[in-house]
């Protein structure tokens, strides 16, 4: 049983579901979640095109509270993006730069563990992506998470999306899973989910090509979870995909979690095209996002967890979402490049209560948990100081 849900989440699923009055259109839907069937490729264009999302929101948000009661999680992070020099040149990425842009830039360990030093006081994990670098090969990232965990061994290393995996492999002379064994021996606990896209070749030709393919993407993370190392898995979207590809990406990921039990959290985000070369992509809407969220927690019942990412989609949509299915917001990140040169607005000077105040205007219950999902612990807000009343001069 993954870890937070409840012991016999899907029995109350039922009975909530059950007890519960649903339009007639919902029946199908309704039934099969209540016996723990898995929704159908069929059933997925029905949400997608249904008008009432009220409905769905409701339904996510019931198998949501089912599995976590009414918490929602959080963790204390940083992000270091180690360098945005990338031999790639994807489309939809305002992130990359290649090695002799002005602003292209590349932390070396040192720079690296001078920059982490600012935040592991307060800090449980490392988030970690960047561009694939020309020269950087295993041995690079051997040193780097050698250096990380003997100076900072409370820290979780979440680092290197599968494309970076295969870059490093590819650039190293050895096998996928022999880089996954010894980044991990070096100090790789987890891998992002970051690169998944879509998980459709012709939509990958489209707007990353030269990245790594759907089957590579999952064959990484397949060998990851063999490994024993815990993987998160992601969503693009409102880039140039159909209906019909996204769903397609929610069945593949499904099919191998059935296979591997490796997936901890699956993170759906929106295309973000303030600064790109994808001018046909279209900015996904406040309610597309939460539909697409409330999808994901319907279509991937062996998924735990579903992230709204904050960092992507603000603190407002974020604090929706948590009544949409979603029950984890990420972290502090406190530092990011990524997503805000893409045109993300989202602040980064978020510390742990004002997490909470998100968690607690949604009306759920904010919990702290760390990297893997095994270590929990409610948040309470610390109570505002006493006002002092002072006494008004003699005579007034």
């Amino acid at each position: 049983m993954p870890a937070g849900e409840s012991l016999d989440w899907q029995e109350q699923l039922s009975r909530s579901l059950l007890s519960n009055e649903w339009p007639d259109e919902f029946n199908s839907i309704i039934n099969k979640l209540s016996i723990g069937e898995e929704l159908s490729r069929e059933d997925g264009h029905f949400l997608f095109n249904s008008k009432d999302l009220d409905t769905i929101g409701r339904i996510a948000n019931l198998v949501k509270f089912a599995r976590f009661d009414n918490s929602a999680f959080f963790n204390v992070n940083v992000h270091i993006n180690q360098t945005n020099i990338c031999t790639l040149a994807c489309k939809f990425c305002a992130f990359r730069r290649g090695r002799r842009a002005v602003d292209a830039y590349s932390m070396d360990i040192e720079e690296y563990v001078t920059d982490l030093r600012n935040y592991a006081s307060h800090v449980d994990e490392v988030h970690s992506v960047g561009g694939l670098h020309p020269d950087w090969d295993i041995l690079h990232y051997e040193a780097l998470f050698s250096r990380v965990k003997k100076e900072f061994p409370e820290i979780h290393i979440k680092a290197l999306t599968a494309v970076e995996i295969k870059h490093i492999s590819k650039l190293s002379g050895i096998s996928i899973r022999s880089t996954l064994e010894r980044l991990q021996s070096a100090g790789l606990g987890s891998l992002p989910g970051g690169g998944a896209e879509i998980l459709d070749d012709d939509v990958r030709a489209i707007i990353c090509k030269g990245k790594e393919s759907s089957s590579e993407y999952l064959e990484i993370h397949q060998t990851a979870h063999e490994l024993g190392m815990p993987t998160n898995c992601t969503m693009l979207f409102g880039t140039v995909e159909t209906i019909d590809q996204r769903i397609t990406h929610l069945l593949k990921l499904r099919e191998l979690q059935n296979t591997t039990g490796g997936f901890q959290c699956f993170v759906p985000y929106p295309f973000l095209p303030d600064d790109s070369r994808l001018p046909q992509a279209q900015l996904a809407s406040g309610t597309e996002i939460l539909r697409m969220i409330a999808i994901s927690r319907l279509m991937l019942n062996n998924i735990p967890h579903i992230k709204a990412y904050r960092m992507n989609i603000g603190d407002e949509i974020a604090e929706l979402a948590l009544q949409f299915g979603a029950d984890d917001i990420d972290g502090t990140v406190q530092k990011e490049s990524i997503m805000h040169l893409a045109g993300s607005k989202a602040p980064l000077d978020h510390d742990k209560e004002k997490l909470a105040k998100i968690v607690i205007d949604s009306g759920s219950k904010p919990v702290q948990r760390n990297t893997t999902y095994t270590r929990f612990e409610e948040y309470i807000l610390p109570k505002a100081p006493a006002r002092r009343h002072l006494r008004m001069a003699a005579g007034e």
